[in-house]
This record gives C-alpha cells, sequence and structure tokens, in this order.
C-alpha cells in the first residue's frame, strides 16, 4: 500500500496514517457509527511533565485497550470461562456514537440532545477528565473506549 510505504519512509505524519487507516476501513468524521479511532498512546495522566524518555509514559499499543491492565484482563478471562455460550470478552465496544458524544458533548451539544432523547447525560458521566477518562478505560470492566480524532488535531486542522 502507497499510505504504508509512505508512512514509513515518515513521509507522513502518525497521525495522518491513522486516519488513512481509519478512511480504508470506511470509518468518517460525517458517521457517528463509523467514527474515525485513534488509541490512546499516553498513559501517564497525573505527571506534571511527562518524560517521553520512560516507555512506561506510553500506552502498550501491542494490547487492546482492555487488555492494558492484567487484573482487569484475568477478571474479564474469568468471567469469560464461566458464561454460557455464545462467549464474548468485553461486553461493549471501543466506539459507539454514545462514546463519541461523550468525547464532543462541548463541541457538538445539540447531537448529544439528539441521541438523549432532549437531555444532556448524567454530569457525572459527562467527559470532564482525560486522566479520569483513562483511569475508567484501564479499570472499568464495562469501558474499553478509545479516543476521537479531535485529541490529536491542532487548531485549523
Amino acid at each position: 500500500d502507497g499510505k504504508t510505504a509512505m508512512w514509513q519512509r515518515r513521509e507522513m505524519s502518525n497521525f495522518d496514517y491513522l486516519m488513512a487507516l481509519n478512511t480504508a476501513a470506511d470509518r468518517s468524521l460525517n458517521d457517528l457509527a463509523q467514527y474515525p479511532v485513534l488509541p490512546w498512546v499516553i498513559s501517564d495522566y497525573t505527571s506534571l511533565v511527562l518524560d517521553l524518555t520512560n516507555p512506561s509514559t506510553f500506552r502498550d499499543l501491542s494490547k487492546p485497550v482492555g487488555a492494558l491492565e492484567p487484573s482487569r484482563l484475568e477478571s474479564l478471562r474469568a468471567r469469560y470461562r464461566e458464561m454460557p455460550p455464545p462467549k464474548f470478552l468485553y461486553g461493549t465496544h471501543y466506539s459507539t456514537p454514545g462514546y463519541v458524544l461523550h468525547y464532543l458533548v462541548r463541541e457538538a451539544p445539540d447531537l448529544m440532545l439528539h441521541l438523549q432523547r432532549g437531555k444532556f447525560d448524567s454530569p457525572d458521566r459527562t467527559f470532564w477528565s482525560i486522566g479520569t477518562t483513562f483511569r475508567s478505560v484501564t479499570s472499568n470492566p464495562a469501558d474499553v473506549k478509545e479516543l476521537t480524532p479531535e485529541f490529536f488535531m491542532g487548531e485549523g486542522r
């Protein structure tokens, strides 16, 4: 693929490459049900200054977000072993219209109101902190959402 070769030669940014992969998967900024998905890259949301030379600053991209925390993964596997068919490891998806709007509620409040029958979601579930959200996606068995492109877009993108 031409895009992969361009990315490997550093002729394309990581963001542009991931967006190209999303486009190839028929994901679009115009469809909340097929919205582009980008991975959590940083795993340190507590330090005042990030140490970009420390590998623990970054998420392990070899695993899905639901498998990042070993104890959570083991509890999911234990539940799976005890589950009658049809079995599944995660009871949710990494991207849904609700998850997209969770992040975009301030950018697209009208869409959130439409999805929620004219009301905003409960204030305690409204997105307000990237650190709190990361803790949730690495500890809550019902939360495996990834990020939207807006987290990586600069001004004017």
